[in-house]
C-alpha cells in the first residue's frame, strides 16, 4: 500500500480544508502549549469539525497530565492520540483510544526495544532528536532505522515534497508525517506546499 499522509500542526481552517482537498489521510492538532502550533480547545474543536468524513483527527500531546488529555477528548473529536514525550506504555493506553508513540531517533538508540516497550501502540513515529519536541524541520539518519522494527513506522522529521520520495523508497513507512515542510512560518501552512507534498507521495510505487 502507498503510505498514508498526515499533515500536522494545523492552526487555520483554510489549511485544514486544503489538506483534506489535497488528499491527506489525517490532520494533526498540537496540544502542547510551548509549541507555536498549539491550539486551544475551542480552536481545535472548530478545526476538527471542518474535516470531511473519513479523514482522521490526530491529537498530539507531550507529557500531558492525564486530566488534560481526557478534557481534550471530551471537547474535540479525536480519532488517534500521538504521544511525543517520555510517556510510558501504561500511560498511553489508559485513554481507551488508539495511539502512536514517537521516538526521537539518535545514534545508539535501540529502536527495536523501544517498539517492544509499546505493544499496544498502533505504530511508532520516528522523528529527529532535537531540543524540544517535534516540528524542527530536521532530517535524521534513516540508516539508523532497523530493517524490522516490529511495528508499523510513521516517518517524520524534515520531510518535504523534495525528499519524501527518497524517504519512502528507503524506509518504506506505513505513513509519512509533515509539518514544517509545508509551512511558510510555524503553524501557518502553504497551500501549494501541501498539494505538492501529497502529490509527491501519491505518485510513488507501493513498497
Amino acid at each position: 500500500m502507498k503510505p498514508r499522509i498526515k499533515i500536522c500542526g494545523l492552526t487555520r481552517i483554510k489549511d485544514v480544508q486544503v489538506a483534506v482537498e489535497a488528499g491527506a489521510d489525517a490532520i494533526g492538532l498540537v496540544f502542547y502549549p510551548p509549541s507555536p502550533r498549539f491550539v486551544d480547545l475551542q480552536s481545535a474543536s472548530m478545526l476538527a469539525h471542518a474535516i470531511a468524513p473519513f479523514v482522521s483527527v490526530v491529537g498530539l500531546f507531550v507529557n500531558a497530565d492525564p486530566v488534560v488529555v481526557r478534557e481534550t477528548l471530551a471537547a474535540v473529536p479525536i480519532h488517534l492520540l500521538q504521544f511525543h514525550g517520555e510517556e510510558s506504555e501504561s500511560y498511553c493506553c489508559q485513554f481507551d483510544r488508539p495511539y502512536i508513540k514517537a521516538a526521537r531517533v539518535k545514534p545508539g538508540m535501540d529502536l527495536v526495544q523501544y517498539a517492544a516497550d509499546f505493544p499496544t501502540a498502533q505504530a511508532i513515529l520516528l522523528d529527529a532528536f532535537v531540543d524540544g519536541y517535534g516540528g524542527s524541520g530536521q532530517v535524521f539518519d534513516w540508516t539508523l532505522i532497523p530493517p524490522a522494527l516490529g511495528k508499523p513506522i510513521v516517518l517524520s522529521g524534515g520531510l518535504d515534497a523534495g525528499n519524501v520520495g527518497d524517504a519512502v523508497r528507503r524506509v518504506c513507512p506505513a505513513a509519512v508525517d509533515v509539518s514544517s515542510g509545508v509551512e511558510v512560518s510555524k503553524g501557518i501552512k502553504d497551500a501549494e506546499k501541501i498539494r505538492a507534498f501529497v502529490a509527491a507521495v501519491r505518485v510513488l510505487d507501493c513498497c
